[in-house]
């Protein structure tokens, strides 16, 4: 996707404005609530969404037809749908939230009720409730979004991916508007104990990206959602456009159901690619917003695959992972947001937990305090379980 003034790129296309942002973490509600959070370097205590207030989502009635992640995605969805400014319904316009699990909550007591009370008494919400699509399906509901409602699940790249394909939506003219972002709310036992058995979770309980005593990562939930237009279309309203998103790409190592690819050799081609994409070269990025899980595989492949595009002088890098832990599908849509606050604010956030960074890793970590920096461009990565791998470049906007 070139989404340049000219269709002189790789792939030819209509610009793509951000006008909307919306987020929900253990932050609290609100992008505002997120980006205080990020600008300090000692993260929430919890990685838990706190208690909000939900009830101009809907009433009681419809509440209870809601797993948390969908609830999650609709909070996050009408805070960027109101700062966007835009009215629906919108028939053509697109939605893409992700998720990487789904209903989990919903399976765990619809099967108590099951065990307890037999099956008659199952919810008949249960597979509406469940399903990985609900929280696109609700959102694409809730403002009368009538074009392409889509579920990108391809773990913890999904975010990334879900703004890369909403993106190209709409820069290839099928959609005007288009909803992307990603909702994950599986910090339940059996889950966590899953990534414990597998190593992945840190013993310590805390996350420490790109740290040298780093041990694993710390489970999140949440949601982000970013709204996507065509710019002409957004200048013609008088919308307030907040980024550009440039060029995206996908990519699959190829290689292991859990670790990633040692050479970074997939990471490095989304990354290529999504710089191409972008028509851009590696000197024109500002900043990296990592995927920085934490753990010690994934963040040394990470940096390899840095260099290897970079070389000796790749630019500053955090991961937000160190504040809100890893919520898997949200994660990218959330570090998505935050790129944009980023170069909105032109301050790099500082990657909390992390105190010495790994000799191996060989990047410039930002730690301590935010940095303030002249941003343009910001490249935004997150890479999965199955080797899936996702960037997305995002360009602040020059009036």
């Amino acid at each position: 996707m070139h989404v340049g003034v000219s269709p002189t790129g790789p792939i030819a296309g209509r610009r793509v404005a951000v006008t909307g942002l919306g987020a929900i973490t253990c932050a609290g509600v609100g992008v505002d609530a997120l980006w205080h959070a990020l600008m300090k370097d000692v993260a929430p205590d919890s990685k838990r969404v706190p208690s909000f207030d939900p009830t101009h989502i809907g009433g009681p009635k419809e509440l209870r037809r809601f797993d948390q992640f969908t609830l999650f995605a609709l909070m996050a969805a009408d805070e960027a749908w109101r700062q966007s400014g835009l009215e629906g319904p919108l028939v053509d316009a697109g939605s893409i939230v992700t998720t990487g699990i789904g209903g989990l909550q919903t399976i765990l007591e619809q099967d108590r009720i099951l065990n307890e009370k037999g099956p008659d008494r199952v919810s008949p919400f249960l597979v509406p409730m469940m399903m990985p699509n609900a929280a696109t399906a609700a959102v694409s509901m809730r403002f009368g979004l009538g074009g392409p409602a889509e579920t990108v699940t391809t773990a913890c790249a999904a975010g990334t991916h879900a703004i890369g394909n909403a993106a190209r939506l709409v820069a290839s003219g099928r959609c005007d508007v288009a909803l992307a972002g990603g909702a994950e709310a599986v910090m339940v036992e059996i889950a966590e104990a899953g990534f414990r058995n597998m190593t992945a979770l840190s013993n310590e309980g805390l996350s420490r990206p790109f740290d040298i005593n780093r041990n694993g990562f710390v489970m999140g939930e949440g949601a982000g959602i970013l709204v996507l237009e065509e710019w002409d279309h957004a200048i013609a309203r008088g919308a307030t456009i907040l980024a550009e998103v440039i060029g995206a790409a996908s990519t699959a190592d190829a290689h292991h159901i859990t670790a990633p690819d040692p050479s970074g050799h997939g990471a490095t081609r989304c990354m290529e690619l999504a710089l191409a994409d972008a028509d851009i070269t590696p000197g024109d990025v500002s900043h990296i917003n990592a995927h920085g899980t934490s753990t010690p595989l994934n963040d040394l492949a990470e940096s390899i695959a840095v260099h290897h595009v970079f070389g000796d002088v790749a630019p500053p890098v955090t991961s937000i992972k160190g504040h809100l832990g890893h919520s898997l599908a949200a994660a990218g849509a959330l570090e998505g947001v935050a790129s944009v606050m980023t170069l909105l604010n032109q301050v790099v956030p500082p990657t909390a937990g992390t105190t010495e960074v790994d000799p191996a890793i060989g990047l410039d970590v930002v730690l301590g305090a935010p940095r303030s920096m002249d941003l343009d461009v910001v490249l935004s990565n997150s890479f999965g379980f199955g080797g899936h791998n996702g960037s997305v470049v995002f360009r602040r906007y020059r009036g």
